[in-house]
């Protein structure tokens, strides 16, 4: 197979979501800086689940991204933000929707442990589901994300077509419970009942890997690509 074109974009966090995938595809990395603040909905996330006027105030766009799963909150200094796509031609490429993303949660492990993190694992199993975790990404653990110790670090969600995959990558760096509380509460409530927003969030088993720079995660990821 070719080597891997590397892409860095600088943008609007809804217009990167809504790219379509190459045609034809290759081995391509995008690396995408948002210049403000947005909340990307699952596909089918229902808007309701948004405190709108929590959104307003803080100035967060609010979306329904292509690929499943729950809310993810997209900041420059938050998170870093990596996708990859393949082209259905591609030895990396797996047909079964369950196993398809554990190469590439494999690459983040040997990309974790570059970088000094230590007690890194997989998750190779089915989707574990919580009550919450269609209304934050984070909540839940889904085939081949990361996870230093029970904490989910490394989120990944997929948009495929019969002659391509993209794969979604969001590599926690800070992370603001107050803030997810105030932007989901309504969707929050709706799965927890009466209890509070920010206590649910709280309780999450969610940990930020402050102090890695996103050029350095870019480098280390890249280097340990399958060639």
């Amino acid at each position: 197979m070719s080597l891997w074109s590397v892409e860095r974009n600088r943008g609007s966090a809804y217009e990167f979501h809504a790219r379509d995938l190459p045609d034809p595809a290759e081995r391509t990395v995008w690396f995408f800086e948002v210049t403000g603040p947005a909340l990307a909905l699952g596909s089918t996330q229902s808007p309701d689940d948004v405190d709108a006027a929590a959104a307003d105030e803080a100035d967060i766009a609010v979306f329904n991204r292509h690929s499943g799963g729950g809310a993810v909150l997209l900041e420059a200094t938050g998170s870093v933000w990596i996708d990859v796509v393949i082209p259905s031609t591609d030895p990396l490429w797996n047909d079964d929707v369950a196993v398809a993303t554990h190469w590439l949660g494999q690459v983040w492990l040997d990309t974790l442990e570059d970088l000094g993190v230590d007690d890194a694992s997989m998750h190779a199993g089915a989707l574990v589901a919580t009550p919450m975790s269609p209304v934050l990404c984070f909540a839940g653990v889904g085939p081949g994300e990361i996870l230093v110790g029970a904490n989910k670090v490394i989120g990944i969600s997929q948009r495929r077509t019969r002659d391509a995959a993209r794969f979604q990558c969001s590599v926690l760096l800070d992370w603001d419970p107050e803030l997810h509380a105030r932007l989901l509460a309504p969707g929050i409530e709706r799965v927890n009942g009466t209890l509070p927003a920010v206590d649910a969030v709280a309780d999450l088993a969610v940990r930020p890997l402050r102090g890695l720079g996103p050029d350095a995660i870019l480098a280390a990821f890249v280097g340990r690509l399958p060639r």
